[in-house]
């Protein structure tokens, strides 16, 4: 991908993860696990699917120790069901956070499913709040910091704090390009959007106060970690963004597959 600016955020080639070299650790990012939605499929469309909690537990573990990480950030929405974990779900994320836990520490930034998750596993993780915050001695407390990893889930209006970032790291919107063959075919794949930050719309009307004189950020909206969740196809018409603040925060982005291919604009594509 294009360089980023520094500390640069480099995913994990072939993998919807991305890691961050902060001053004092190398964090792991991934966005939108959805632990549980078997479940909460079965309860809201009636689909009956196999569990691939282990599945999603082992390669979460295993990219740890491939990235060499010190730290996992999940960038919200770690649970599928938008209410306190019970049963099977909430059994998938015992055994997951212990299982990452038991290597490296974990930080949730707080999505639209996980007010329960946060409540309910607050002694074994780190929690930032939904209006996100600065990854490095500023997420002990939710200070701002010179430069650093931003990080938020994109579901509400960001702290302007996150202003001050290099860069800023969101998941949310589950990103997914729609691709046509020669013949007539398609395809739908995750997708990594970058570009640069429009500040301006990233910040909820008049709570920004002064804006930043140096370069933006630079925006990162990570494809969604688990392949069951769906996403926004983000070159088709008609399909509405998520996030309040998008695509008007990103008004012009390259969108890449998991693999590394960049495929340019994303509104292009």
């Amino acid at each position: 991908m294009a360089p980023a600016a520094s500390p640069a955020v480099e995913p994990v080639v072939g993998e919807p993860a991305a890691v961050a070299d902060l001053e004092d650790e190398r964090a792991l990012l991934v966005a939108d696990v959805h632990a549980g939605i078997e479940v909460g499929l079965r309860y809201e469309r009636g689909v009956e699917l196999d569990s691939r909690a282990d599945e999603r537990r082992e390669r979460l573990c295993g990219l740890i120790t491939e990235t060499d990480a010190d730290r996992l950030v999940v960038l919200g929405d770690l649970a599928h069901r938008i209410a306190a974990p019970e049963g099977d779900e909430r059994e998938e994320l015992v055994e997951l956070i212990r299982a990452v836990t038991d290597r490296v520490p974990m930080t949730l930034v707080e999505g639209n499913h996980d007010a329960g998750v946060a409540e309910a596993f607050a002694g074994d993780i780190d929690v930032i709040g939904p209006g996100g915050g600065i990854l490095g001695d500023s997420d002990r407390d939710n200070s701002t910091a010179d430069a650093g990893v931003g990080v938020l889930h994109g579901h509400t209006w960001p702290d302007p704090s996150l202003l001050d970032a290099d860069v800023i790291c969101m998941g949310h919107e589950h990103p997914q390009v729609r691709l046509e063959d020669a013949v007539g075919g398609s395809r739908v794949e995750r997708a990594w959007l970058r570009g640069e930050l429009d500040p301006a719309a990233f910040v909820e009307s008049g709570e920004a106060g002064p804006l930043p004189e140096a370069d933006p950020p630079e925006l990162v909206v990570f494809p969604a970690f688990n392949e069951r969740s769906g996403g926004t196809w983000v070159n088709v018409d008609g399909q509405s963004f998520l996030a309040p603040f998008l695509p008007d925060a990103l008004p012009a982005g390259d969108a890449y597959l998991l693999d590394g291919t960049r495929l340019g604009d994303y509104r292009r594509v």
